[in-house]
């Protein structure tokens, strides 16, 4: 029971903690023009609403004009005239201040979206590499799209409705007090209050729907983003049926929240209605009776019956503006706590720029778990001298990617430590560290953009013929001049529109365009098939000459040529020597390349029996060839 009672008063002052931040964020953005026009926008909507106070005056006095009963000489019509032309300029005169008061505030609230939008992605850049794997893209970009629309959402609503409502409810309260009777004052202050407290007492249950819809917004969201991102794959297995069962779930969910929504909104509306109703009729009978016991005008009457539906338009939205300002206070909530999150890497108050001078790079006795539970690296140490290349290799799951993740310090090591030319890396700026070594990564993963953009990605200031020369050594310059857009081709979502070999070759670009004394090739050519690997190992021998390079590979014939291997197992060196020396000493690494090349002699024997068998059918032969007897033998093995 206490945790429900305390729930309200959380949120309530969660709430007001998200407005604070709201109204430091628009206040303190450094712009003096920016805080004139809040200034003048206060201005223009106090103005506008002691304007529209006094319309109902107009109103009732040309009424009591009117009816009185006259001789009709040109002066005495000439009073409702300007009573009435006084009454439309005042109308006027409040809806030209209200405009010029959006007017004045748009820039403020549009700078404040475009503020915190480009807050919350800086700030998600600086976040670890864990907490983006644990999280999904879609709900993320999902997160930031409700609260720019949040922040729009409560300028709109509390500033242009909240606030103006609350200055004319306390100058109509004041006028029917001192103007008419405090009889009227005290129905109206009852009658608002007791509306008000209807309408967030179920507004505050009507969030709780919200959320609910929220949530499964987000998850459909996401899952349609994940979904879509693997198109292929969800074609490959034929799997298109059980996404629009996954999606269709989460909008199941999201279907029943909103029913709920607007079943709430129906009793939240009759509500209001019925208590205003009571409130209006109440206040029009003290005023009839007053007509009739002559000590209040017909316009009086009409003057009572008009500040009350003054009152009432803005409070018939009240249920709306309540909810809407506490959906955009959650997801404003949300924002704030995305940018809450604290990174995982964060630089020294010390740290310094790497100072690179040879590019040696040294693992000390470098132990790293992603959680208590499970070691991945266990005392590893080497040490690769400038210029020179040593790979990585070992089984699936041995720790070897976790070492350029390492290196880049996506992580922190849990134990030892990593050195660039004597330089810890967790000494130095995270900025200058990644500047200095460049990543060919096994999955390339391209922007939607031009060729072009993808390879000056590497130095976004480079030239197009720098761009070029880097395309060149890359040894994709060729195909590209053979395209019809050249390099402004599209290269599609992911880069889905190149092939596996076009996509590396566009990495390798790039990443010679960065031109990183210190090169990570995690796997780059493993999932090639043989005539593209080769053409990208000579692509690689141009861009590795002259630079330290770390090799992390899954075929072992890719790294013979490395000054030195070293061969990982459950996180620990087991070997480490030549390609000669290891496969002389006949343990881990001569065991895993006696396998490859039976795998390669394998696929190479029905690639040729492949072949054989094409011939066979281009010459009109119902079986294999008399000279090839074992053809469908080699082809089933």
């Amino acid at each position: 029971m206490s945790d429900d009672s305390q729930a309200p008063s959380a949120s309530r002052w969660s709430g007001l903690r998200t407005v604070g931040r709201l109204v430091r964020l628009i206040w303190n953005s450094g712009r003096a023009d920016l805080k004139m026009r809040i200034c003048l926008a206060f201005a223009a909507l106090v103005a506008a609403k002691a304007v529209n106070a006094v319309v109902p005056f107009f109103y009732g006095a040309a009424v009591d004009e009117l009816a009185a009963e006259r001789s009709q000489t040109l002066a005495v019509i000439a009073v409702p005239v300007a009573l009435i032309v006084a009454y439309g300029l005042a109308r006027l005169g409040s809806v030209a201040f209200n405009q010029l008061r959006d007017g004045l505030f748009a820039a403020v609230g549009q700078h404040a979206v475009r503020d915190l939008a480009n807050r919350s992605f800086a700030h998600l850049h600086t976040l670890s590499l864990r907490f983006h794997l644990d999280r999904r893209t879609g709900g993320l970009s999902r997160v930031i799209e409700r609260g720019n629309e949040a922040i729009e959402t409560i300028i709109r609503v509390a500033i242009f409705n909240i606030l103006p409502t609350a200055i004319e409810l306390t100058l109509v309260t004041v006028i029917l007090a001192v103007y008419l009777d405090w009889t009227f004052a005290a129905i109206l202050v009852v009658t608002v209050a007791a509306y008000t407290w209807f309408t967030f007492r179920l507004t505050e249950w009507r969030v709780k729907i919200r959320r609910e819809m929220n949530e499964a917004d987000a998850e459909a969201y996401s899952k349609a983003v994940d979904s879509l991102l693997n198109y292929e794959t969800v074609k490959y297995f034929g799997n298109e049926a059980h996404e629009a069962g996954r999606f269709d779930g989460a909008m199941r969910a999201y279907e029943g929240a909103a029913v709920r929504t607007t079943v709430s909104l129906a009793y939240l509306n009759a509500g209001q209605a019925a208590i205003f109703t009571a409130g209006m009729v109440a206040a029009m009978l003290v005023a009839g009776f007053g007509v009739a016991a002559g000590t209040m005008s017909v316009g009086d009457f009409v003057l009572v019956n008009t500040y009350l539906l003054q009152i009432y338009v803005p409070l018939n939205f009240l249920g709306m503006v309540h909810r809407l300002i506490n959906q955009g206070l959650v997801d404003l909530e949300r924002v704030f706590s995305l940018l809450g999150e604290k990174p995982e890497i964060v630089d020294r108050a010390d740290a310094r720029l790497l100072a690179v001078t040879g590019g040696e790079v040294s693992f000390r006795g470098v132990g790293f778990g992603y959680n208590g539970e499970r070691t991945i690296l266990d005392d590893v140490s080497f040490t690769v001298p400038p210029g020179r290349v040593l790979a990585i290799a070992g089984p699936s799951g041995a720790g070897k990617s976790t070492i350029a993740r390492l290196l880049f310090r996506f992580y922190d090591v849990t134990g030892g430590r990593i050195e660039i030319d004597g330089q810890d890396v967790r000494s130095v700026t995270q900025d200058s560290l990644r500047a200095a070594i460049g990543m060919v990564p096994q999955d390339t993963v391209l922007f939607n953009d031009t060729i072009a953009y993808n390879i000056r990605y590497g130095r976004p200031q480079a030239s197009d013929a720098e761009v070029e020369q880097a395309a060149r050594l890359a040894q994709i310059h060729d195909f590209v001049e053979s395209l019809p857009a050249k390099y402004d081709t599209e290269v599609g979502e992911r880069g889905l529109k190149l092939s596996g070999g076009e996509k590396q070759r566009v990495a390798i670009a790039r990443t010679v365009l960065k031109g990183p004394p210190i090169l990570v090739l995690d796997e780059a050519t493993s999932s090639l098939d043989s005539l593209t690997e080769k053409d990208i190992q000579q692509a690689l021998a141009t861009v590795t000459r002259g630079r330290t390079t770390i090799v992390i590979a899954h075929r072992l014939s890719t790294i013979a040529h490395a000054d030195e291997i070293i061969v990982l197992d459950k996180g620990r060196i087991a070997e480490r020597g030549t390609h000669r020396e290891l496969l002389a000493a006949g343990a881990l690494y001569a065991s895993l390349w006696e396998r490859q090349r039976d795998a390669a002699e394998a696929e190479e024997r029905l690639r040729e029996a492949q072949r054989a068998a094409a011939a066979a059918a281009d010459d009109g032969l119902a079986s294999p060839p008399r000279d090839r007897p074992d053809l469908l033998e080699r082809i089933e093995s």
